[in-house]
Parts: C-alpha cells; sequence; structure tokens
C-alpha cells in the first residue's frame, strides 16, 4: 500500500508491506530506499484516527517505546491494515510467535550450546551450595507440589517433604518458601514465596515449621524478616478474602516487615500517564516535570529500590535471612529480590551474572492475548532500577546501557525463546530449547557492544556489596530518556558519554596496539643499523691496512652501496602496504602511526560521529606515502 510515513515527526512516503512476522515500511526515496521493520509482537496499541484530508491515520504504539504513525491514502485501506495489525499483534497461541520460525542459520549443536551458557546448577555452586545448611530438594519432581516453580528447589536441610507439602498448602498457588539467594560469607539467605492463607485467625504448623527451618540454616542470626512487599492496607484487605499475611503471635523469631510497592494495576495507569508525558510537542520544562511527577513513575521505581536495599542490608549487614512474598509471589517478590541480589553480589553485575537474574527470578511475561488488566511493566521497572543503580555506581556493572536497552528489546520482541511462557512446566511442554534459539548466546557473542568503558575489575565498587554514598531517601532518581525517548532523534545529545567513552577506549587501545608495533619496529630498525655498521668497520680495515687507497675506494660507504644490501632483507608481500618502508623508518618519522592501522581503527571503533581519532589518521596519497618511504630508506643508509 502506498503510504506516507511519519516516525519521529519526519513524514515520508513509500509502501508498507505486512507478512507473517513483520510491519515493513520501505522508503521510496531513490536515493536512500530505507527499510523500517517493526515485529507484531512489539506493537502494544494500534488507535485508527479520523479521516483527514491527506488520508486516514494509524497511530502505532510498541513495547520499545517507538511510536509510528501511518497516514493511508484511503480509508478502506486503512482499515484492513487495522484489522490485521490487530489480528498479527495479538498472538493466541505460542506457536505464532517469531521465535518459532527465526533462523540464524545455527545448527543443532550451536543452538544447544546457546542455551548451555546460562547453567543454574554451576550457579548454586558458585554460591556454595549444597552445605551443612541447605540442600537440593525433589519433592516437586514433575510438578506435584507447585506447577509454576522449577523441579529443583533448594529448601533448608531440616525441612522435610512433610514440612513442604505443607507449606505449599498454606500458600497461594501453592508457592512454598524456597531459596533465591544464598550468602554464603554469612549463611544469610533470601527466600520467595507468596501470601499465606492465614485470613484472620487460621494457621499451619508445618508452614511455622518451614520459616523456623530457614532460620536454623543461618546459625549467625536468631530471628528472620519477613519482608511484605504490599502496602499494608492491600494486606490487611486480602485478610478478609482469607489470605493476608502471617501473624506474629504463630511465628516465632519472625520481624515483619511492610515495604508498600502499588499493585500491577496502579503500576500500568503509571507508565501510561508517564509515557503521555514523553509524547507532548515541545514541552515546556515545568510541563514535563509536572507531568512526570504527577505519573508517579519514579515514586514506584524509589519504592522497589527501597525494598531491594532494605533486604540487602539484612543480609550484609545484619547477617539476617529474609522471606519475600507480595500476593503471588512473582512480579514485586521478583523484582526485589532481583535488585538485592545485584547490591549484594558482584558476580550479578557482570554480563553473565545479570542473565542468570533472568533465568532464576522472573517467569511471567504476557506473550500471548489475555485480559489487559493484567499486564504491568514489571520488567521494564526492574530494567529502570538497574539502570538507576550503574547511574549511581558507574564502575560497578561490566555492562552498558545498551545491554539494557536490548534485553528490554527482545523480551518483547519474542524473536527468542527465553522469555515465553509463565512457568518451567510450560516450556518443557512446548520444548522450547529444542525449537527456539537463545537471546544470551546472540548477545554473549556480541558482548564487545555491550562492556562498560569504566568498568574494572580492581575497583572497589565491583568488590563485595555495593552501599550507597546516601541514605535511600536521599536517592536522586533520574528520567531515563535514553529508554523512553530513544527513537525521539530531536533530543540532545545525540550520542550519549557512554558511547563516547566506549570510543575513546576502543581509540586508545587501538593505539596503544600501534605504539607496540612500532616499537618492535624500531628494535628491528635499531638492529638493523647496528649490523650496517659492523660491516661498514669491518669494510674500513682493509683500507687501513693499505695505508689509505686511492679515491676511486673512498666511495665504498656510500648509501647506493648499501642499497645492494637492501636487496638481501627479507622480503614481504605486495599486501603489507607500508610496513616495509615502516621497516626503516628514522626516529623522527616514528612520531606518527601507520596510516594503515589508523584507517583499521576507525572501521574498528564503530562510532562515526566522533573526533576522538588519533593524529596519525590523515589522509594523504599514496603516491606521497611511497615517496616519503623512499626518501625514509635513504635517510637510514645516511645515518648507518
Amino acid at each position: 500500500i502506498s503510504i506516507v510515513f511519519h516516525v519521529e515527526m519526519n513524514p515520508a512516503p513509500g509502501y508498507l508491506y505486512l507478512t507473517a512476522t513483520h510491519v515493513i515500511f520501505v522508503d521510496n526515496a531513490p536515493d536512500t530506499r530505507k527499510e523500517t521493520w517493526i515485529l507484531h509482537s512489539q506493537i502494544s496499541t494500534i488507535e485508527k484516527q479520523a479521516t483527514t484530508a491527506t488520508g486516514c491515520p494509524l497511530l502505532i504504539r510498541c513495547k520499545n517505546f517507538q511510536i509510528i504513525q501511518l497516514i493511508i491514502p484511503q480509508e478502506r485501506d486503512c482499515h484492513d491494515v487495522y484489522i490485521s495489525l490487530i489480528r498479527l499483534a495479538k498472538p493466541v497461541k505460542y506457536e505464532e510467535l517469531y521465535c518459532f520460525s527465526f533462523n540464524p542459520k545455527l545448527d543443532k549443536e550451536e543452538r544447544e550450546q546457546g542455551w548451555m551458557l546460562i547453567d543454574l546448577s554451576e550457579e548454586y555452586k558458585r554460591m556454595g551450595l549444597p552445605d551443612n545448611y541447605w540442600q537440593l530438594s525433589d519433592v516437586n519432581r514433575d510438578y506435584r507440589v507447585c506447577d509454576s516453580y522449577p523441579t529443583e528447589l533448594y529448601v533448608p536441610k531440616s525441612a522435610t517433604a512433610h514440612i513442604i507439602v505443607g507449606s505449599s498448602k498454606f500458600r497461594s498457588r501453592r508457592r512454598f518458601p524456597a531459596l533465591s539467594y544464598y550468602h554464603k560469607d554469612n549463611h544469610a539467605s533470601i527466600c520467595r514465596s507468596s501470601q499465606p492463607l492465614s485470613g484472620f485467625s487460621a494457621r499451619c504448623l508445618e508452614d511455622e515449621q518451614m520459616l523456623q527451618a530457614i532460620r536454623k540454616a543461618n546459625p549467625g542470626s536468631d530471628f528472620i524478616y519477613v519482608v511484605d512487599t504490599r502496602p499494608k492496607l492491600n494486606a490487611m484487605a486480602n485478610r478478609a478474602a482469607g489470605k493476608g499475611y502471617e501473624n506474629e503471635d504463630n511465628y516465632s523469631n519472625i520481624k515483619f516487615q511492610f515495604i508498600g510497592i502499588e499493585n500491577i494495576h496502579v503500576m500500568r495507569n503509571s507508565l501510561q500517564k508517564m509515557l503521555e508525558v514523553c509524547e507532548l510537542k515541545s514541552p515546556s520544562m515545568s510541563d514535563f516535570l509536572w507531568g512526570l511527577e504527577n505519573s508517579g513513575w519514579l515514586r514506584h521505581i524509589k519504592a522497589i529500590m527501597d525494598a531491594g536495599i532494605f533486604i540487602a542490608k539484612a543480609v550484609a549487614e545484619e547477617g539476617a535471612s529474609v522471606l519475600v512474598h507480595c500476593s503471588d509471589g512473582w512480579d514485586r517478590t521478583a523484582q526485589v529480590c532481583s535488585v538485592a541480589s545485584l547490591l549484594l553480589d558482584p558476580h550479578y553485575r557482570t554480563l553473565k551474572g545479570f542473565m542468570v537474574i533472568f533465568n532464576t527470578l522472573f517467569c511471567r511475561y504476557g506473550n500471548l492475548d489475555g485480559d489487559p488488566k493484567e499486564i504491568s511493566p514489571v520488567i521494564d521497572q526492574f530494567i529502570e532500577c538497574v539502570w538507576q543503580l550503574m547511574e549511581q555506581f558507574p564502575c560497578a556493572f561490566e555492562f552498558n546501557e545498551r545491554f539494557l536497552i536490548h534485553i528490554q528489546h527482545h523480551i518483547y520482541s519474542c524473536q527468542f525463546g527465553n522469555f515465553l511462557c509463565n512457568s518451567q512446566k510450560e516450556r518443557g511442554e512446548l520444548k522450547i530449547q529444542e525449537r527456539t534459539y537463545s537471546l544470551w548466546a546472540h548477545l554473549w557473542k556480541h558482548r564487545a557492544d555491550y562492556l562498560n568503558p569504566l568498568f574494572r575489575a580492581d575497583h572497589s565498587q565491583t568488590q563485595g556489596s555495593l552501599h550507597l554514598r546516601t541514605p535511600p531517601s536521599n536517592f536522586m532518581y533520574k528520567f531515563w530518556s535514553g529508554m523512553y525517548n530513544r527513537f525521539e532523534k530531536g533530543m540532545q545529545p545525540r550520542q550519549s558519554v557512554t558511547d563516547y567513552l566506549m570510543a575513546v577506549k576502543e581509540e586508545s587501545q587501538q593505539l596503544e596496539e600501534e605504539l607496540e608495533a612500532l616499537e618492535e619496529r624500531l628494535e628491528k630498525i635499531q638492529k638493523f643499523q647496528l649490523n650496517c655498521s659492523r660491516v661498514k668497520n669491518k669494510q674500513s680495515e682493509p683500507s687501513r691496512h693499505a695505508e689509505f687507497s686511492t679515491s676511486d675506494n673512498s666511495t665504498a660507504n656510500t648509501p647506493q652501496d648499501y642499497s645492494a644490501n637492501l636487496k638481501s632483507f627479507p622480503s614481504r608481500s605486495p599486501s603489507q602496504g607500508d610496513e616495509d618502508s615502516a621497516l626503516i623508518l628514522t626516529q623522527d618519522n616514528l612520531k606518527s602511526s601507520d596510516p594503515d592501522l589508523s584507517a583499521n581503527s576507525d572501521q574498528e571503533s564503530g562510532v562515526e560521529d566522533l573526533s576522538c581519532r588519533s593524529p596519525s589518521a590523515g589522509e594523504r596519497a599514496p603516491s606521497e606515502d611511497s615517496g616519503k618511504d623512499r626518501d625514509s630508506d635513504e635517510a637510514v643508509f645516511l645515518a648507518a
């Protein structure tokens, strides 16, 4: 269909194509022929607007916060596209998702190796498990206790199968307390569960014994924290439905703590208000700040961070174990446990360690068409919490902002199988690992693009737990324009500071490699000059014994004579270019680097809009280079 395509405020005429997996717009300008591809699974909402004199507008909002407006000349064509996109953007079966047709041309062995990149059993070994206090339990074999839990879970050694099963029956969705993170330095742990079915007076002996088993698994503390991530009013309201929270009269040696993270409905509305602020056309600063404050988005981010900070301090500073739950034990519980793990363990602040976070803590992604009221920006909030920490601790994380943005993009793209289904059971039934590819292998292959140039393994921020320099109440939360406005080309600066630093680091590394290569060449030159001097001395000795020969022999040490020696020097292939001349450069010529290496550094840096390249990268015609090389050849012989 011939249409006008509006994206980033730049209208362009072209053609629209709908495939089974993508919406494709092709700019019909002959000099550009730009293509824009949008996966159907990335589409969040589609709005058909009132017809105007130019055509019928169609507004598409994407889950990666891209906004596109199509102006289709014919209303009938617009309606057909609208109906088609409504259906394509809301798959009803997993097999309709892109990952089942995506083929990166890898063989079976490569696909299997990609899924083996993250091994959870190795992760537990890294944490020091099993040990004298925790053991791997198969009580959930065949998902017979809880179908949303994995088959293998770590539980306290004193927790018998009878205790575990009894506790599961007393917890919502049978999600009993299970280990999430183990701090082997002091044996403190973080466990997750759902809310108890306590109501106003109900109790369960097995559940009480389960919490005591968690306490006993930490010999360094005589109590555990029970953290309810919900606002207290919400938890109390759940009591009327027979659920609620633990009664401290029944559970001994526990300290209860409410955090106050709002439910998914509040979060969804908050995100919508924040995005409306981002869509304002040329807003004043006061309007933007007022809208951002009114959305409450950063307050919700702060609440999640406060919970993670509280848990991390309890584990690292008090040496106490923590049980975390909300209503059903996913969403909010996953967020705060992940933030706490990042604060406690530097391994999770590396590329591979951060991948483990998603494999162990998250399970609900909502890929299929369903109740829109159950959709919540849980993942987006967690990723933003990580970015906020990166802003506070710029040297602590091995990965950069681009890494987080690409993960967020692929969570919703459904191009890879990592974020499908709501449980390990569903993934096994669909044979995800046999039929799709892993995102982690793709990101690991291109890990050079995701490295933080400020990260240093020996830096104090990369050792042990992270401690905020200011109290949580004074933590400076920022608006993440790199995520929510990344498709707005009018935003300044056009290039992030991290990208600039990355380019400078790459350029510096390449210059260091150049310097090392030139030092090696200088050493060869000096050896060559030394050999020439020895030859000259040997040739001069016979003339002295002959009581100075005639003037015909006095020209024996001219450059022309030494040029014969050059023919016997090891020759190089023509493809090596300036390396031949570099071998016989004088000391003055070594002040400028090899133009071939400079050209390579331009290509490898991957940043075209930076002027941080080596001054040696000046442009010279090939004929001029060769002339200078001949001059430098002669200069060496004269010096010799």
